[in-house]
């Protein structure tokens, strides 16, 4: 991997909050709230036994909060001192960490690298800083309006998981933004030293959405480049942004989505199965039929890519269509050696959606590669007068071997 891409060392916060392993939920709550933090290594005897995540936590909204937290760690990857820029984005991007902690020779802990950390530098990275905005954001197809209740968003934790939701008012002007952590404040209260946990409230149907968005949102505008949307989340403190036109949210750009740029870079092409691929808005996605009839229509995919390219990851996104009823638009977008791809199609049944937007990337992928090919066999040093028509290949085949047979009979 080329050395200007920064190391783990380089990018670390050394010397991280940690806790223990009979340490209370409610203290790493406590801790992820005052610090601004979503993960933090629990230690067993001084040394790293796994991570507490707000994720982890937030699955769980009916658990006692003095529940400890060993109970809910998470096992990290394993990221050293000397792993670079590339790898780390795809080590937390496929265990879907925003954080992982950096180990010694030992299994010391050294420090944390974060998603924050990598989005920090990533506008002097200029490999990667240039892509378009467009290029790597998820269309923002669920938007909710300020008096909406948010008891429904208890359903959406998976989504809230990837990347908020922007908030409208009356008229549809972008006006906030909710989020993981916006729904866990509503769920869970910081505990006070030396009394009993609040209770966790058991009737959430009065609130609504405008009274826990997070207000106003970062925006950038289209034609924004990944460089100027890792530079105003690292300003603004926060790990999304969404893409305005006017007054409307277009899309929606995440931390996640910026690393993604990065998975594969300076790496040897990664074998099929270890293509990182994340789907988005996908309902009973803990369905383990619906996910193994997912993961072979996806591998029969990329199969037929990397005849023609070397794919690194591959996004899927679901946005059902409330007028319709068992409508949904699927889109994809596929990175590989060669480029980014993007297929959209609409339709009541999923499965043959995935299989056409795959279908559809294939043949752009297929399209490029015969380009590519047939302009590398055109700088030969002949030089083809303007009026030979190139020739078909397949009759040109046959006439190679007519030409053959002929010099062989005389």
């Amino acid at each position: 991997m080329p050395e200007n891409w920064p190391s783990a060392r380089e990018l670390m916060t050394p010397r991280p909050i940690t806790l223990s392993t009979d340490a209370p939920v409610s203290k790493a709550l406590g801790l992820m709230r005052s610090e601004g933090i979503h993960e933090i290594p629990i230690l067993r005897n001084g040394r790293l036994a796994g991570m507490i995540t707000y994720d982890s936590i937030a699955r769980r909204s009916n658990l006692t909060l003095s529940t400890k937290v060993e109970h809910l760690m998470v096992l990290p990857p394993l990221i050293t001192a000397s792993t670079r820029y590339p790898e780390i984005a795809r080590e937390l991007l496929s265990v879907g960490l925003r954080g992982a902690p950096v180990v010694g020779k030992k299994g010391e802990l050294l420090g944390i690298v974060s998603r924050t950390d990598l989005i920090r530098v990533l506008p002097d990275l200029s490999e990667i800083s240039q892509h378009r905005i467009e290029e790597v954001a998820s269309p923002a197809n669920v938007v909710l309006r300020e008096d909406d209740p948010c008891a429904p968003l208890l359903n959406q934790v998976r989504m809230l998981e990837e990347h908020p939701i922007p908030v409208q008012d009356r008229t549809g002007r972008i006006v906030g933004a909710v989020g993981l952590a916006d729904l866990g404040r509503l769920l869970w209260r910081r505990s006070v030293p030396g009394k009993r946990d609040a209770p966790v409230p058991t009737d959430i149907s009065g609130v609504t959405v405008g009274a826990i968005m997070n207000s106003p949102p970062l925006t950038v505008p289209p034609g924004a480049t990944a460089g100027d949307a890792a530079r105003a989340m690292s300003r603004a403190k926060v790990s999304s942004a969404f893409v305005v036109d006017g007054e409307r949210a277009v899309g929606v750009v995440a931390q996640s989505d910026l690393l993604g740029l990065a998975v594969g870079r300076g790496e040897v092409p990664p074998e099929l199965s270890d293509v990182y691929v994340q789907i988005h808005g996908l309902r009973g996605s803990g369905d383990p039929d619906a996910l193994a009839e997912i993961d072979q229509l996806v591998a029969k995919g990329l199969k037929r890519v990397a005849h023609h390219a070397h794919p690194t990851l591959l996004s899927i996104g679901v946005s059902p269509h409330a007028a319709r009823s068992g409508d949904a638009t699927v889109h994809a977008r596929l990175q590989t050696d060669r480029g980014i791809y993007f297929a959209t199609v609409t339709g009541w049944n999923f499965y043959a959606s995935v299989t056409a937007v795959l279908d559809d990337i294939s043949e752009q992928v297929q399209r490029d590669h015969e380009s590519a090919e047939h302009r590398r066999k055109g700088q030969p040093g002949r030089r083809r007068p303007v009026d030979e028509a190139p020739a078909d290949p397949e009759i040109e085949r046959k006439i190679r071997a007519a030409t053959s047979d002929s010099d062989a009979d005389e």
